[in-house]
């Protein structure tokens, strides 16, 4: 294994090779190294066509079986090699190349293999759809480089090997003059010009009349290291900084899937697969795309990025402006009751942020109101079940303390680990409802840590504890899946990650020993000590991709450093912290940017990327020695343990504003005191929550209203477009938030895309900067195939591929398949009847779509084979909505008849069905679905209701029922974070409610957004859409045919921070036109 210092030493070779133009010895050593690999090197290789010295130079790398981006990167390679063989006529060379560079991958995709034969037998392989737009070699050999790179970028195998270190100029030549310096400085008659001829031995100053030294034969150059840091330490420059012990087993090792698991297999030739295309003007990537996947995500730049190595002094500008994105502010204190000793913030409500005490008692806390939603005292809930070991010791102590509360990934459900053997799992549901789920008597003695995962798609829950085990539970059931056990002293942490599908966890033990482990029985991977043996936790950053350790010694001494997971060495140690800490330092990361650890009475932030503190705050005063620190999901807010039982929000600039803003003015609402879960976990049916009429419902309190009526109080944009259509019955961002679909009336598609720029950096959807309305150079838009019958009987649809790649789409003719970067026609298919009404694509495969029909059936569409995989019978009515959850695996259909039916999304059998609880007496309501962010909560919507049910018991828990006098609803939607649902009405409003409740936040008038002189009874929104990364922004289409987008004011920067108007001053009334609309449940 090479350690880091050889490794500094070989890229300083790398540099001398390249200063003294030795071009051919820099790739011998760069394939011979593997530590650097030149992209412009390959590049240069593959535009000149010199594929065996493309090929020996990438197999150096790696092989064709590492993992998908390997694979992908020789198959283009062969791919092109064969289709310029093809183009030049020469067969004999094609056929060759078939034979023993392609038919390697006929294994893996037979079908592919014959499509790629075929081409032998065109005379000119652009006949091939999926090749019509091959120019030439030259072209396509520069749109694949293009290709490769991503490839190589995303490829885990080339991480840290594409970018040449920064290095001074001369840098070998330096550090060997410096060596001279210190020789010459130990010369007993050191001359004022020395003579120097050879450094191959040391240097030493002499008489003219001494031999010159000679080099013994068995002096070798340069030769292999005895220590294992690869270099003696020259004490005259310094010592070299620390290196742990390297890991037995390197993690790229034992966290390296199978060459054969490929979870998308290449795209036969009967269908179509839904990849990622590439520039029309090369190949077309239809045809040998060996990744189903969507195109592979480069990594995230930082705005601002401290280079390491550079002192403060020299980035003091640069550090000022990237402490502004640290949340430095006292914005609200919240006063606990009792010492807190764990906190985590919601990984969507970024404001609720749940805390555990040393007394037991878990709280929820909406921060920017300052109001507790939820307390809990520690109550074992089923003493019977409990071991005898726990009656023990709560009988000798019956004091509890909290040693980790955290939230799902999802938020769906939290998990509490205690000081005596329980681990306690509660569901969340909004608001102030939180209900019990498990109870497990987890381990012998404390609690110490837990952690959720998902191994093999079985979700699930990690403790550790005093036993000095780690022990992995069914999130589900609670039954006991593994046992990790070879920790010497008691676990004090857990962190599970993934890398390449391979589900791993790091453990800690309070002897600073560190271990990794898989999901199995065959004992821990990975053995080796945090720095100084000190009891340590581990965090990686937002995007998975560095990992750090911040812990303390019994003597107080601390530390935070970066690990380098290829070798198991510290890449980065963090300075700043105190002589000796008075207690256990905890930290946290946020945005891949920044680390926040408490100490000494402080809180110290650090830029990743550079050793020295970026800032340290006191929060006011009044922390403790060591204050535990978290950050939310966002970064904007930092919750930081005080003295007094207290715990201190730090908010940057903009959270702050908003918190001010809503100091009257809480998002959260609480449940009425009748709704509120039953104490002790008696989990009773919640009460019926049949529709009542207005009358029942008379308020005594009306909830207040916040109206906009004049566009000075939003910000709208009207999207231009030359193209006329008809009124807009389908709208979608794209999920990367940079451009808006539409789907007209007349089976028309309009793209509009934001461009990037000075006013919009990172091209995002915003209502600051008008789009651009796309179309291609032959003015062909992406039209659906219309069918000749009745038009109100027709049901436009369409959905849009992960990637952003394709649309699927039906206007009431046959379902059309459409590359969204060439507007092309890929496929269309199922002409009706019956006619295809919904469409919904898989979220685990773009090439399996469920499409539902007006004869009530649900079509289970193979793209990849061109066939129905199987038909689904549960309405007697047309399917009016779909939607999968990728959480319960299952699908949901909603159909005419008022009926939703649950299917299995694997075996495709009916689980559930329910009829909607609805006021209404007329049939065929369009009765649309759309999961929560949490997946198992859904939004059913007609133009009557607004209803949320949860899915695992298939009952409704929240409904919102229109008013008599009230217009119809025309759509609805989630916003991206699920707290707000925005709702469209034919009268022209938009109301903004509350997901947690269903109130009506926010409603906005046809007078704040349409042109004076247009009435909102021919012009009205029929659907909306959120922006699927902007909590606040969304759009709606309306009846003219024209889209606006929506956000709130700077000034307010929420829909539930907007400003109550009455006669242009806050109002203290509801809106007559919502008197008569009620919530209940």
């Amino acid at each position: 294994m090479t350690t880091s210092l050889s490794r500094d030493l070989i890229f300083l070779i790398l540099q001398f090779l390249d200063e003294e133009k030795y071009k051919e010895s820099i790739h011998i050593l760069e394939q011979e190294s593997g530590l650097f690999f030149s992209t412009k090197y390959f590049e240069e290789l593959i535009l000149a066509g010199k594929w065996q010295e493309a090929e020996k130079y990438l197999s150096a790398f790696t092989r064709i079986d590492d993992n998908r981006y390997s694979m992908k990167t020789f198959f283009e390679i062969r791919k092109q090699k064969y289709l310029e063989a093809l183009d030049k006529q020469d067969r004999a060379t094609a056929l060759n190349i078939l034979n023993k560079d392609l038919k390697v991958f006929s294994s893996f995709n037979e079908d592919l293999f014959n499509e790629m034969t075929h081409l032998l037998t065109l005379d000119n392989f652009r006949e091939n759809e999926q090749l019509a737009n091959y120019r030439d070699a030259k072209t396509a050999r520069a749109v694949m480089m293009v290709e490769l790179k991503k490839l190589l970028e995303a490829n885990p195998l080339f991480r840290d090997k594409l970018q040449f270190p920064t290095i001074k100029n001369s840098r070998l030549r330096m550090l060997i003059n410096q060596s001279l310096n210190w020789q010459h400085s130990l010369c007993p008659n050191p001359r004022q010009n020395p003579d120097i001829r050879t450094l191959l031995v040391d240097h030493s100053c002499r008489n003219s009349s001494d031999p010159y030294p000679q080099i013994a034969s068995s002096n070798q150059l340069m030769a292999p290291a005895q220590r294992p840091e690869g270099f003696v330490p020259m004490a005259a420059n310094g010592p070299f900084p620390p290196t742990s012990t390297p890991l037995q087993t390197p993690l790229n090792a034992w966290v390296s899937p199978p060459s054969s698991s490929m979870s998308h297999p290449v795209v036969p030739g009967g269908g179509v697969a839904l990849t990622a295309p590439t520039i029309p003007a090369a190949v077309s990537r239809g045809l040998g795309d060996f990744d189903n996947m969507a195109k592979p995500r480069l990594p995230a730049v930082p705005d601002r990025i401290m280079l390491p190595g550079m002192s403060s002094s020299q980035n003091n500008g640069l550090q000022i402006n990237m402490t502004e994105d640290l949340p430095k502010t006292v914005a609200r204190v919240l006063n606990i009751g009792s010492a807190p000793t764990t906190m985590d913030f919601h990984p969507v409500h970024q404001n609720l942020l749940l805390v555990g005490t040393n007394n037991g008692e878990i709280s929820l806390w909406e921060v920017r109101s300052g109001e507790k939603l939820v307390s809990k005292n520690f109550q074992v809930w089923d003493i019977g079940a409990s071991s005898m070991p726990l009656k023990a010791a709560l009988i000798k102590d019956p004091s509890v303390s909290v040693r980790r509360i955290l939230w799902s990934p999802d938020g769906s459900l939290i998990g509490v680990a205690y000081s005596k053997h329980m681990l306690q799992l509660y569901t969340y549901f909004g608001g102030s409802d939180i209900r019990q789920h498990l109870e497990i008597d987890s381990h012998i003695g404390a609690v110490n840590d837990l952690a959720f995962c998902n191994p093999n798609k079985q979700p699930a829950v990690i403790t550790c504890g005093d036993d000095k085990t780690i022990r992995v539970w069914d999130l589900a059931t609670g039954t006991k899946l593994f046992t990790f056990e070879g920790h010497e002293a008691a676990v004090h942490s857990v962190c599970p990650h993934f890398k390449e599908n391979v589900h791993f966890v790091f453990s800690t033990s309070v002897d600073g020993m560190i271990k990794a482990w898989l999901y199995d029985v065959m004992g821990s991977r990975v053995d080796y000590y945090a720095p100084n043996h000190s009891c340590a936790t581990m965090a990686y950053s937002t995007n998975g991709k560095r990992l750090f350790s911040c812990g303390t010694t019994k003597d107080g001494e601390s530390h935070i450093v970066e690990w380098n997971e290829i070798d198991g060495t510290v890449k980065r140690a963090y300075q700043g912290f105190h002589k000796r800490s008075l207690g256990v330092v905890q930290f946290d990361t946020s945005k891949n940017r920044f680390l926040a650890a408490g100490d000494d009475f402080s809180v110290k932030f650090w830029d990743m990327d550079n050793c020295l503190p970026l800032t340290t705050i006191d929060a006011e005063g009044g922390l403790p020695a060591t204050p535990r620190v978290r950050f939310n999901k966002e970064g904007c807010l930092l919750a930081v343990s005080a003295n007094d039982n207290k715990i201190k929000i730090l908010a940057t600039a903009d959270s702050l504003r908003l918190i001010r803003a809503s100091d009257t003015n809480s998002h959260i609402a609480m449940r009425p005191s009748s709704d509120a879960p039953p104490k002790n976990g008696d989990l009773k049916r919640m009460e019926d929550t049949r529709p009542r009429s207005a009358e029942e419902l008379k308020p005594t309190k009306v909830h207040k209203l916040s109206e906009i009526s004049t566009p000075a109080q939003v910000r709208t944009l009207k999207l231009s477009s030359h193209v006329k259509t008809d009124k807009i019955s389908r709208l979608i961002y794209t999920n990367s938030g940079t451009a808006i679909l539409a789907l007209a009336f007349d089976a028309t598609h309009l793209l509009w895309k934001w461009p990037r720029g000075d006013l919009n950096l990172n091209g995002k959807a915003t209502t600051k900067v008008s789009p651009q309305l796309l179309q291609p150079t032959s003015g062909i838009l992406m039209v659906n195939d219309r069918a000749n019958g009745n038009p109100d009987e027709i049901m436009p649809c369409f959905a849009l591929s992960k990637n952003d790649s394709y649309v699927m789409s039906a206007s009431g003719g046959k379902i059309s398949l459409f590359n969204m970067l060439t507007f092309k026609t890929m496929v269309a298919f199922m002409a009706p009847p019956p006619m295809a009404t919904s469409l919904a694509f898989h979220p685990q495969d773009n090439n399996i779509v469920a499409i539902g029909m007006d004869d009530s059936a649900v079509h289970i569409y193979n793209v990849r084979s061109d066939e129905v995989k199987t038909k689904l019978q549960g309405h007697n009515k047309r399917i009016t909505g779909l939607a999968f959850s990728h959480v319960l695996n299952t699908l949901v259909s909603a159909g005419a008849d008022a009926q939703l039916v649950v299917w299995d999304s694997g075996l495709w059998e009916k689980q559930k069905a329910c009829f909607l609880q609805s006021p209404a007496t007329r049939a065929n309501l369009n009765t649309q679905v759309q999961f929560h962010h949490d997946h198992i909560h859904l939004l059913v919507v007609n133009e009557t209701q607004l209803a949320i049910y949860e899915m695992r018991k298939v009952e409704c828990v929240k409904q919102w029922v229109k008013g008599e006098n009230s217009a119809p609803i025309s759509h609805a939607t989630f916003s991206c974070d699920s707290q707000f649902i925005y709702s469209s009405f034919l009268d022209g409003k938009v109301r903004i409610f509350s997901a947690s409740n269903l109130q009506v936040k926010c409603q906005i008038n046809p007078t704040a957004y349409l042109p004076a002189d247009i009435s909102p009874a021919g012009c009205h929104p029929l659907v909306v859409a959120a922006h699927p990364q902007e909590a606040n922004q969304f759009a709606i289409g309306l009846s003219d045919g024209s889209v606006y987008v929506f956000e709130p004011i700077e000034s307010e920067g929420r829909w539930d921070a907007v400003q109550r108007l009455e006669n242009g001053g806050p109002s203290t009334s509801a809106s007559p036109s919502t008197a008569m609309d009620q919530s209940q449940g």
